[in-house]
């Protein structure tokens, strides 16, 4: 198996920043396109655990735009061969100092292009020191 290939990482990067980009924006049709609209689909959130698309869609449609702001560190995509990949991120909003958010994202590519299959959010005290 091939990981790392330089031309999988710079499109899954590309559709993780689209990614947040739609987070941020809230831009909510965008979020739904990239996730893969099928019942298998997971995302265990912060205060939710969504099973299937339809949930994870009326989460982000109900879901307030206020305080979505936020800016990345230490994102790593892996690629496992051709069409699966990790993207792992932390991040970090001015409306909560002193914590330190974590997602994870499995993508998979299909005829459509790259989706999400699972993802995992959490938040947590910022660590005094980082590995």
């Amino acid at each position: 198996m091939e990981i790392d290939l330089p031309e999988v990482i710079a499109e899954v990067r590309a559709a993780f920043e689209r990614y947040e980009q739609a987070l941020v924006s809230n831009d909510v049709a965008m979020l739904g396109e990239l996730f893969r609209n099928d019942p298998r689909t997971l995302r265990y959130g912060i205060g939710e655990n969504l099973y299937g698309y339809e949930a994870i869609s009326g989460f982000r449609a109900a879901r307030s735009p206020v305080g979505l702001n936020r800016r990345t560190a230490r994102t790593v995509i892996t690629s496992y061969g051709r069409d699966t990949a990790v993207a792992s991120t932390l991040f970090y909003r001015d409306t909560a100092p002193g914590k330190v958010g974590r997602q994870m994202q499995t993508w998979i590519r299909f005829p459509e292009g790259w989706r999400v299959v699972a993802a995992h959010v959490s938040i947590i005290d910022e660590p005094k020191e980082t590995v």
